[in-house]
């Protein structure tokens, strides 16, 4: 154990970190870069296809689909802050990151994974009102409803990573400087502190836990009334036409929290440090690709807007 001038001491030197990445073997280094970095850029061009076609189409400016391009604006937001480091890596020699890039780093990746749970949650909301109280839609889900609830979001995910981020500064790093991870996660740092991080697991664990168990009540309570609205409907077409409606959303949520729930509410410890870097890649890099196919290919008007879109290019 360091004692507390040894600490202080060798915090100055310890301002560096090595990120161990994906693989040791060398040999599946420039395969590995390869394979992310086609993903990365199907990912931004989906994402960001999407966001344009959004933008550009007048009928799309209402909240489903405002909804659904912050949420494309996020999913390109994660992925940028992972993956073009991560393909750095690949092909470098050293892979170190300074403890600034480090908290840069980590701060863009929670800012982004707190806002979509809060956008999840909102587009959960958005579904419900529209399904179970159609009538009133127009005069519950306004626009200026839809930006409150966009600003919200942003706001709780910002607010949610800096906190996170001056916990990190109590923190001194005399051991090891070596993350075993391919970005620069908060748990990971944790592991290799000096300094007794109970205080920060326990502040991830209330914050995380409190904001993972309140988007997922608002998600299933939504579609719980959604599902007995459409349960009652008589109209074969209605049950189908609302079950498309929600499919995209339902699964997306599913493919998201899983992963989110196993790396950051159980206790970490060494001995899940590879299936904890599997799950990272699941949310970080698999999923905002997914996201712009899942709710395009099930989105009649998305497929729409893109072929008039395509149509007027030709």
């Amino acid at each position: 154990m360091c004692s507390e001038d040894m600490k202080t001491e060798n915090a100055t030197v310890l301002t560096e970190f090595v990120l161990t990445g994906l693989t040791y073997q060398s040999q599946w280094k420039i395969p590995l870069f390869l394979a992310f970095l086609v993903i990365y850029l199907i990912t931004m061009v989906g994402n960001l296809g999407l966001i344009t076609l959004i933008r550009n189409g007048p009928h799309l400016h209402i909240p489903m689909y405002l909804f659904l391009g912050s949420l494309a604006f996020v999913d390109a937001w994660i992925s940028s802050t992972v993956t073009p480091k991560m393909l750095v890596n690949f092909l470098a020699k050293s892979q170190i990151m300074t403890l600034s890039e480090c908290l840069i780093q980590f701060f863009s990746f929670a800012f982004g994974g707190t806002t979509e749970c809060f956008l999840l949650a909102a587009m959960a909301y958005d579904r419900y009102v529209a399904i179970c109280k159609p009538l009133l839609y127009p005069v519950i889900m306004t626009n200026e409803l839809c930006i409150r609830l966009l600003v919200l979001s942003f706001v709780g995910g910002f607010l949610h990573a800096l906190i996170h981020d001056v916990l990190i500064f109590r923190l001194t790093f005399c051991n090891s400087n070596i993350i075993h991870h391919f970005y620069c996660d908060i748990i990971p740092l944790f592991m290799i502190s000096c300094t007794d991080p109970s205080i920060n697991f326990l502040m991830v664990f209330i914050l995380s836990g409190s904001i993972q168990i309140f988007s997922i009540v608002t998600i299933l309570n939504s579609y719980t009334f959604i599902l007995i609205t459409i349960l009652k409907k008589k109209s074969v077409e209605g049950i189908r036409k609302a079950f498309s409606t929600c499919g995209a959303h339902l699964l997306s949520v599913s493919l998201y929290y899983g992963p989110l729930l196993f790396m950051y509410v159980r206790p970490a410890s060494p001995e899940t440090e590879d299936q904890d870097m599997m799950d990272s890649l699941f949310y970080t890099v698999i999923i905002p690709l997914l996201n712009p196919i899942i709710y395009s290919l099930r989105n009649k008007q998305v497929i729409d807007s893109l072929s008039k879109m395509l149509k007027r290019n030709i």
